[in-house]
């Protein structure tokens, strides 16, 4: 381990440095909408954006932390940054001024209300 620390090209281009770490989605076809839930713990309400546009819903989330710890003989202070974005094709059947979402539990739902009207160029949308 430390032989790969002291090698920089094989430590920050190792699994930890070059994977992303994006939330899982799931997607269900429900009766009346199309549902996602995304499972991300650690958030909170206002960490996420959603838009809507050409045909595509983006669902993205940011988030950060600074600690500082002081003692008589030490400082200690850790930052902490975590970010996503994930992009879904709409179906041509999504009413778009009918997209609701709610974040609860560490999972965002988003509910699609399914129309037969086309979804518009450029909506965000407000997370309950």
């Amino acid at each position: 381990m430390m032989e790969d620390f002291w090698n920089g090209d094989k430590f920050f281009n190792g699994p930890f440095f070059s994977s992303e770490l994006v939330p899982s989605v799931n997607v269900s076809d429900k009766k009346n909408h199309y549902e996602l839930e995304v499972a991300a713990p650690g958030y909170k309400k206002d960490d996420f954006k959603i838009n809507t546009e050409n045909g595509l819903i983006t669902i993205s989330a940011e988030t950060s932390s600074e600690k500082k710890e002081e003692k008589e003989d030490y400082l200690r202070q850790e930052f902490s940054r975590s970010s996503f974005t994930r992009t879904f094709s709409l179906p041509e059947d999504v009413e778009d001024d009918k997209i609701n979402a709610h974040y609860e539990n560490g999972v965002l739902t988003v509910e699609l209300k399914k129309s037969a009207k086309a979804v518009p160029a450029k909506k965000e949308i407000k997370i309950n």
